[in-house]
């Protein structure tokens, strides 16, 4: 008589796939990147509540982070393809959405559907430029000189550009009649800086030697201007986004004669043959 049950084989599993783990270098800039995002949401928290010295320094904050992620993923050699994205997604909402949402709640709101449009404007702006910069990680290397500069305004320099209107009010300039259109007319010519192919000056372009005599004065303004940062934060970071704003045509010039002047040097021979080795998204 058979059994009722009969026993059998069990089928082969398939052998589980073991993720590698991932070492600690690769994680610390993607966590920076994190924090990023998480001060330009609570910016956007706070300009909600009404709280807007707290969503202007939390868009500083981001700005900060977002200046640090990148460099200490350098630094670390912990630079991936996914760090890049994580980077663009994060600027998009802490630089894109959040100024614009802060302005629209303190003062574009009174222009209703103008305003509206404008804050639009200028979160699309920042979604394509963040997306052009994206296709840029697979072209092929620029020359070391054009490194210096940037294609249009960064995003964390365009988010400071759109709230300069915050800043300068929480500095103490006095409100005006007509305000609101002057700072939407403000938030517009931001757009198009960010979204143009300007050439301005970047942070990538400090890797190249510094003149002794410039030492001292470097130094000193590496000290005195955190300083004024943390003791008073709006008139300085007001002040440097103007410097900043009126640097722009100087690096339009600059860009063009030293294009002028490759365009005059020979090339080096062999130079189009020889082997690149750097890696492209050390632009992360």
């Amino acid at each position: 008589m058979e059994p009722l049950f009969p026993p059998f084989e069990p089928e082969p599993q398939p052998p589980q796939r073991r993720f590698r783990p991932v070492p600690l270098r690769l994680l610390i800039p993607n966590m920076i990147t994190l924090a990023a995002l998480a001060a330009g949401l609570t910016a956007v928290r706070f300009a909600i509540e009404g709280r807007l010295e707290a969503a202007a320094l939390a868009i500083l904050g981001a700005a900060i982070l977002d200046g640090l992620d990148g460099r200490i993923a350098r630094l670390l050699k912990g630079t991936s393809r996914f760090g890049a994205e994580l980077d663009s997604l994060a600027d998009f909402v802490s630089f894109g959405c959040a100024p614009a949402l802060i302005l629209y709640f303190w003062q574009l709101q009174a222009l209703k559907t103008a305003g509206w449009l404008a804050c639009l404007l200028f979160a699309f702006a920042m979604a394509l430029r963040l997306a052009r910069f994206n296709v840029t990680l697979d072209a092929p290397e620029r020359p070391a000189w054009q490194k210096a500069y940037a294609v249009g305004v960064p995003a964390p320099a365009g988010a400071m550009m759109a709230i300069l209107p915050v800043n300068l009010s929480l500095a103490g300039l006095p409100q005006f009649f007509g305000e609101s259109v002057l700072i939407l007319v403000w938030l517009i010519l931001t757009t198009a800086l960010t979204i143009s192919r300007l050439p301005t000056f970047s942070g990538k372009g400090l890797k190249t030697p510094v003149p002794r005599e410039s030492v001292i004065p470097i130094l000193a303004a590496c000290l005195v201007i955190p300083a004024l940062v943390v003791s008073h934060p709006f008139e300085t970071v007001s002040l440097l986004t103007l410097v900043y704003a009126a640097l722009v045509p100087v690096a339009v010039h600059r860009y063009r004669n030293q294009a002028a002047i490759a365009t005059q040097t020979p090339a080096e021979p062999g130079a189009e043959d020889a082997p690149t080795t750097s890696n492209p998204l050390t632009n992360r």
